[in-house]
């Protein structure tokens, strides 16, 4: 089933239709603020019921780093495939590299996580994404990062 285009907002639902992802590793709730050509906004509600808290330390969870690049990534993803209407049909998006990934506060239950996307440079099948991750106004995270979409048979 084809997303409608020109939304500004997608439901988890929606995404789902996007990302081969599903909980535990689905790490956005919603796409927001979908602007083609310039970027988006993942949204990620953070619980205490996150599976990775139970290790990530019980006696003060913290999200771990590469869970929130991952989370840049699939909000990536997201845009990407929404925006320029991608057959995503048995295909996945692969990481390439992640560059300049700077972690500046904490990441806990009850944040919301607003994790801001932009297209930095795109030759189909490969995408550079520029993300910033932010808790109430306030840098959680940075990065630059690569990735692709392939076929999912030769991944």
């Amino acid at each position: 089933m084809a997303l409608e285009p020109g939304k500004t907002m997608l439901s988890v639902e929606e995404l789902m239709q996007l990302l081969p992802h599903r909980y535990p590793m689905l790490m956005i709730d919603r796409l927001t603020d979908i602007r083609p050509g310039e970027g988006a906004v993942g949204v990620k509600n953070v619980t205490y019921n996150e599976a990775f808290f139970q290790g990530h330390f019980p006696q003060k969870p913290v999200m771990p780093g590469v869970l929130i690049i991952e989370a840049m990534a699939q909000a990536a993803a997201a845009y990407a495939a929404y925006t320029e209407q991608l057959d995503v049909e048995n295909k996945i998006v692969l990481f390439m590299g992640v560059d300049r990934a700077r972690f500046r506060r904490p990441v806990t239950p009850g944040d919301q996580l607003l994790i801001h996307v932009r297209t930095a440079h795109r030759r189909p099948p490969v995408w550079k994404f520029e993300g910033v991750a932010t808790v109430d106004g306030q840098r959680a995270a940075e990065a630059d990062f690569a990735a692709m979409l392939a076929s999912s048979a030769s991944a």
